[in-house]
């Protein structure tokens, strides 16, 4: 296993760095060449498809009147400043929780600029299962879901310690 020393765990953050880079960016992107609610079929099972989320996962709480941004807001800068704390006071041999929770971090901030600046968070990929469409999402919506699995499956691998004789 990479040993990490604590006070490089904070170097991690360069993950979140990144996806909230690759997230805004590509938000614009989005932006700027697609239209609202007009789907572009790139595979099957995948399109390219501009919409607006004013609620948090699955549109909850979208059609709210308002108060939701807010919210949603107030409890992602919790949230962040929690996963910061977290990723600092690391052990450094948690290396697989650092990187899992700096991409739930990234995410988390990726959209909550959306939710700050526009009052809404930018989604545009659309995945079908079956003739079923997925809910439309993002790369921060992404990275949250792959730290959240890593994450998960991170706590089942880690090693037990072995009691030492004379302990």
């Amino acid at each position: 296993m990479v040993q990490v020393k604590s006070d490089d765990m904070p170097k991690l953050l360069w993950i979140s760095l990144l996806v909230v880079a690759l997230d805004q960016l590509s938000k614009f992107v989005a932006e700027s060449l697609l239209s609202p609610h007009q789907a572009v079929n790139v595979l099957p099972f995948f399109d390219w498809y501009l919409t607006y989320n004013s609620g948090a996962a699955f549109s909850f709480l979208a059609g709210a009147g308002g108060w939701q941004r807010w919210f949603f807001t107030a409890t992602t800068v919790v949230i962040s400043i929690v996963l910061y704390f977290w990723i600092r006071k690391l052990p450094r041999t948690d290396r697989v929780t650092g990187i899992s929770l700096s991409l739930i971090l990234g995410g988390a901030i990726g959209n909550l600029i959306d939710r700050i600046y526009l009052g809404y968070v930018i989604d545009y990929i659309q995945v079908w299962l079956g003739s079923y469409p997925w809910p439309a999402f993002n790369v921060a919506d992404a990275a949250i879901s792959v730290g959240a699995v890593i994450l998960i499956v991170g706590s089942f691998m880690k090693p037990t310690k072995s009691a030492k004789p004379g302990n």
